[in-house]
């Protein structure tokens, strides 16, 4: 019975096929039957004309004219002419809307006219106006147009021309907090040449040339030979600064020389500002694939780095276009459509430059990151990636020999490292502090006992032993942990507080989460695999070891805690951003900010504090120092060192001052660099206020 039910079920379906098909077909039979006996309507055949443009099917097109028009143009010169225009001018939702009342169409008539109103949009914008258009039957009684160029547009005859006339626009200033210019359109000089006021040999000269360009004569003679240059041409090379005047009169000494002053972004602090601006670059195709919808075109210049390419959507100009219909001698007939230009906006940033210069002056010399912030607004007032890199040379031009220079150099000037994460040493342990109180498992005032300078928990650690630098005596509390910078008792305070409390907490503050900085940091994380996985690791992880990365500008976000009752506060580069608003809130208690921040202080004023090389007397600061180490075993000699320092300023300025201060390899500079450079620095803040 199954069976039987299966056979009838399979010839029901194939009936059912059947059927369906023979509907169809006789469905398509109908719908031949009825083009062979209507035609379309002239109204039909000018909408499926203007259908094709957008698609920019202008072979189609070709086929909708009359024989008459056909006669007039060939199908390669309508292609290329309408493509040129159509396309030229960005043409896209194109529409037609015909008038009823004032086209004269009868029925069974030779000749229909269509009168008609376009809109179309374009590059300067919509372009809006009234046609018409005449269609007459042919032999098969179909409708086709009597095709000219004023049917692309009214105005456009035979020998005239639709032209597109830019309308330029300046990019947006960047402006640290007082209104000090940090990027701006300016006046810089272009060397060139000019061939017929050239020595009749110019091979001395131009390899003369070649040198003070930072260039090679070959690259001179391949420019000097394009197809365009003549002897009264002024073929440009490279562009240099305005002031370097030295420069300008040796390049003036060489025969054929000019020096003319054109536009271009201008960097006026350099290299002391580098990372903070960035700079523009002429735009990739790689990114005008993504962008060219946006309005940018391959001549356009687009921020690469920091806050050009930050701010880029801001900075950015916008340039106005003028369409227009040209007469055989270049005289502007009409306008068909114009957008004007607008200026990029201006970014004013959160950055005092008189105290970026002072961080620039004191590690320009190093590889590290500064970071200077005011702690209650989240304010950033200085941002120092060392080494720096001047950010005009690359509108300048970069010779390959001096980008190779650039990109090879092992302290990496073109790696911006405060956007990076590290590890941060015992600037970590009064976070381990705070979170050790607020878990129950620290007592501040508890003496854990004196254990040496090397320590294990147990023999399960095999030969594995963290080590300390000083032996302090028997009070081995949190304040002299601090002050004396003990790393085992931070590692044994980790124990204490076990791996899931300690994980959790750290998530809780941010660790491991992409942070809303405005700037693009780099995650901080606190293991590889985001868990603790052993005791050793545990106990690493306490003293600011093990495989904790943390960014200096999260940092500051972290030590904003201690000015602002245990909230975290969210750092702004952006001046008229919310100020003082809450990253994380509540990150540690009252009671935990109090205790280690009164720590904090002695490490600074007490006079065997690790920090008390940045004291001054009169100024109340706070702060760790902190040495940390990348290294793939304990043993290994060939160590990276990492020095830090983490301090604030509260009492007796006008805003308090935070400071997250990193320098790499440190041992090859004394132990207090750091301390008394922050020192100085702190002492210009409270002078300038």
């Amino acid at each position: 019975m199954k069976k039987k039910n299966n056979r009838l079920m399979k010839i029901a379906i194939g009936m059912s096929i059947l059927a369906v098909c023979t509907v169809l077909l006789a469905a398509g039979l109908f719908m031949a039957k009825r083009m062979e006996e209507e035609h379309a309507t002239p109204q039909e055949v000018l909408n499926a004309y203007f259908a094709l443009i957008p698609e920019k099917k202008y072979e189609e097109m070709y086929g909708f004219l009359s024989a008459a028009a056909k006669e007039n143009i060939s199908k390669e010169a309508f292609m290329e002419r309408n493509q040129n225009i159509y396309d030229g001018i960005e043409c896209s939702e194109i529409k037609i809307e015909i008038s009823e009342e004032d086209s004269v169409v009868e029925e069974g008539a030779q000749e229909a006219e269509l009168v008609y109103k376009t809109t179309m949009q374009t590059l300067a914008g919509e372009a809006l106006f009234g046609n018409s258009a005449v269609l007459t039957l042919d032999e098969e009684k179909e409708y086709k147009i009597e095709w000219t160029s004023r049917m692309i547009f009214p105005d456009l005859g035979e020998k005239e021309k639709v032209k597109i006339r830019t309308k330029e626009a300046r990019r947006g200033s960047i402006l640290d907090r007082n209104g000090k210019i940090l990027a701006q359109n300016g006046a810089v000089s272009e060397v060139g040449l000019v061939p017929g006021k050239m020595p009749e040999d110019p091979t001395q000269m131009l390899s003369k040339l070649a040198s003070l360009l930072d260039t090679e004569a070959e690259k001179i003679n391949k420019e000097l030979s394009a197809s365009w240059v003549t002897d009264e041409t002024f073929v440009p090379l490279k562009r240099i600064s305005r002031e370097n005047e030295e420069l300008e009169k040796k390049l003036l000494a060489c025969e054929g020389v000019l020096i003319q002053n054109v536009e271009d972004r201008v960097y006026p602090y350099g290299e002391m500002a580098g990372h903070i601006t960035g700079y523009i670059q002429s735009i990739s195709e790689e990114q005008l694939k993504e962008l060219e919808a946006e309005g940018y075109h391959s001549g356009s210049k687009i921020g690469k780095a920091g806050a050009e390419k930050m701010f880029e959507e801001a900075l950015r100009p916008k340039e106005g276009y003028e369409i227009y219909i040209a007469d055989e001698s270049g005289v502007q007939v009409n306008s068909i459509a114009a957008k004007e230009a607008q200026d990029g906006e201006d970014v004013t940033l959160t950055i005092d430059i008189a105290l970026q210069k002072e961080f620039y002056e004191a590690f320009k010399d190093t590889s590290g990151a500064n970071v200077a912030m005011d702690p209650s607004s989240g304010e950033l007032l200085a941002l120092l990636s060392t080494p720096c890199y001047d950010p005009n040379e690359f509108i300048w031009g970069l010779s390959q020999a001096r980008w190779d220079e650039l990109n090879n150099d092992p302290k990496m000037p073109l790696t911006n490292k405060y956007l990076a994460s590290w590890v941060p040493g015992s600037t970590f342990k009064p976070i381990t502090a705070m979170i050790g109180i607020d878990s129950g498992k620290l007592d501040p005032l508890e003496n854990k006992g004196n254990v040496g300078k090397a320590w294990q928990k147990d023999g399960s650690w095999g030969s594995y032993k963290v080590t300390t630098l000083t032996d302090y005596g028997s009070e081995v509390n949190l304040k002299n942990a601090l002050i004396y910078s003990d790393n085992i008792y931070f590692a044994r305070t980790a124990l204490d507080i076990g791996a899931d409390t300690f994980e959790q907490a750290l998530v809780k503050i941010g660790f491991g989460e992409e942070c809303d900085f405005t700037l693009p940091i780099q995650n901080s994380t606190f293991a590889a695999e985001g868990k603790i996985t052993s005791e050793i690791q545990l106990a690493d992880t306490g003293y600011g070891q093990g495989q904790l990365l943390v960014n200096p500008i999260f940092f500051a976000s972290i030590y904003s805690a201690f000015t602002n009752d245990g909230n975290m506060v969210r750092p702004v580069l952006l001046l008229d951003e919310e100020k003082g608003a809450i990253y994380k809130q509540q990150a540690f208690s009252s009671q935990a900010v109090k205790t280690v921040k009164d720590a904090l202080y002695a490490v600074i004023e007490t006079p065997d504090g690790t920090g008390h090389a940045a004291w001054s007397n009169g100024v109340r600061l706070y702060g760790k120092t902190g040495t940390a180490e990348t290294k793939a075993s304990q043993g290994d000699a060939g160590a990276t060192e990492y020095g830090w320092l983490a301090c604030a300023i509260e009492e007796g300025v006008e805003r308090p001052l935070e400071i997250i201060s990193m320098v790499q390899d440190i041992q090859n500079e004394e132990r207090g660099f750091i301390n008394k450079n922050i020192k100085k620095i702190v002492q210009f803040y409270i002078q300038q206020r």
